[in-house]
């Protein structure tokens, strides 16, 4: 289930508007607003390098943050959307909505891979590949798993991990409505390319069976 939250630290914006908001970016800072929830919207400024570091580590658009704000009650929000400058894509404003923890919102949750000591198709030299590191569910905001795992134990080569191979948390959904690949095992190299000779052998071999022979003259 879900670790501990991340804080988000950011100040009330005194001032709306275009002004303020240019007021805001010269004291290094990324304003923004904070709505939803039935409460009226919040606007607020983040500073600058700290927003960028939180932008960095990844999986902004897609993770919960506890947001403190002096002087309010803290929330949980979800970063909504991040405007960016059109010439060095920096950004300039962000939105964030509060949610109650009975919310129902869309998430990219990490896959985890377990299994893969006793993987015959693995011990056999096959390769694991990764069709989604990430599988997006709908969730509910107060039970947010931190992962998913797929147990790739009995997969041999050729065999691929489905959505349905993996037990999801109590009230969690995928968002696709089908039995998706999470992962598959494939052959080695080289054992595709002995594999890709038999088979042009063979095609050979049953060309010549199927030749009609030449008659005698």
């Amino acid at each position: 289930m879900a670790g501990e939250i991340t804080d988000l630290v950011a100040e009330a914006r005194t001032g709306t508007g275009k002004g303020a908001a240019r007021q805001a970016r010269r004291e290094h800072n990324v304003p923004g607003i904070v709505y939803g929830g039935g409460t009226d919207p919040l606007p607020i400024n983040l500073n600058y390098h700290y927003l960028m570091k939180h932008l960095k580590a990844g999986r902004f658009l897609s993770r919960l943050f506890n947001l403190k704000v002096e002087g309010h009650d803290d929330v949980r929000v979800i970063c909504r959307n991040v405007q960016r400058d059109v010439v060095k894509g920096l950004p300039v404003h962000i939105d964030l909505m509060r949610l109650r923890r009975t919310s129902r919102i869309k998430l990219d949750i990490p896959v985890e891979v377990v299994g893969e000591e006793d993987c015959p198709g693995l011990r056999r030299g096959g390769v694991l590949t990764m069709v989604r590191p990430e599988v997006e569910l709908t969730v509910t905001a107060g039970d947010i798993p931190e992962k998913i795992t797929l147990d790739i134990s009995e997969l041999d080569i050729g065999d691929t991990g489905t959505i349905s191979m993996i037990t999801l948390p109590t009230g969690s959904k995928p968002t696709v409505d089908r039995d998706f690949v999470i992962a598959n095992i494939s052959a080695p190299s080289g054992l595709r390319a002995a594999e890709d000779e038999d088979e042009e052998e063979e095609e050979e071999v049953a060309a010549e069976e199927e030749a009609p022979a030449e008659s005698e003259t």
